[in-house]
């Protein structure tokens, strides 16, 4: 049986649980101080880093928040314990993206950027090198995702679509934590000088909508995915769950063949 880690043990840790055979994995997953979260028989919950490092997971997955990445995904990668980070947006602090990249290169453990909500994120990275590449990424969702943040504003995306944010991928995610790593993900695949963020609460969307629109040398490139909200966090797509599941499923099959 593997043993396998968690940080975090909210809507997208319980997916990722969910699609592993119970009697396949063992998971030990790091939850806040005093939180008594409902587990499964497969999974131990535990409060203190350390005990998570002294389970010797074969790896690690973040699915907690960007504060998560920088308090215990450094000290992992020392440890020599591979970690998949779902919160990409913690890349925005320079500081905290170097200790991470450092830290995996130091110990050899590696350190895990799943696309996430997104796709075309092979596109993006062979633009970046191109000098005038110009990137537009765009977050539309339903009203239900921005509900406190249109109400902490005193708007309404009930009949008419509202622009909530336009700026720098690092603005965005300080802005947004728990809303827009996918962002970041493009900023990270195309270089971040070169994306401008848009986000809109749009009564008219049917689902969480991410827009990517491309103008190079290379050519102009346009891509719409539209995903299911999560059953449990309209904020976050059911793909995200789907794509740490399927990072996580190679990353096990390539170390199996090791």
């Amino acid at each position: 049986m593997v043993t396998l880690g968690l940080i975090g043990f909210g809507t997208i840790a319980r997916e990722i649980v969910s699609a592993f055979p119970q009697d396949s994995c063992r998971w030990v997953a790091l939850t806040r101080e005093g939180a008594r979260p409902a587990v499964p028989a497969n999974v131990s919950a535990v409060t203190r880093l350390d005990a998570l490092i002294e389970a010797r997971p074969r790896a690690v997955v973040e699915a907690a928040s960007q504060q998560a990445v920088a308090a215990y995904v450094p000290a992992l990668l020392d440890a020599g314990i591979p970690t998949m980070i779902a919160s990409i947006g913690a890349f925005s602090d320079p500081i905290l993206a170097a200790r991470l990249t450092d830290a995996s290169r130091n110990s050899g453990a590696r350190l895990i950027l799943p696309s996430g909500a997104l796709g075309g994120l092979d596109y993006l990275r062979a633009i970046a090198a191109l000098p005038e590449a110009r990137v537009r990424y765009t977050s539309r969702k339903p009203q239900a995702a921005w509900r406190a943040e249109l109400a902490a504003l005193g708007l309404s995306a009930e009949h008419e679509a509202v622009s909530l944010f336009e700026g720098t991928p690092a603005q965005a995610a300080k802005l947004y934590p728990k809303n827009l790593n996918a962002a970041f993900a493009v900023a990270l695949a195309a270089g971040i000088d070169k994306v401008t963020v848009s986000v809109v609460a749009d009564p008219r969307a049917t689902g969480n909508t991410h827009e990517i629109e491309v103008e190079s040398s290379a050519g102009s490139a346009s891509f719409r995915l539209v995903n299911a909200p999560s059953p449990g966090n309209p904020k976050t797509s059911a793909l995200t769950a789907l794509s740490l599941v399927a990072a996580l499923g190679e990353l096990l099959d390539r170390e199996g063949r090791n």
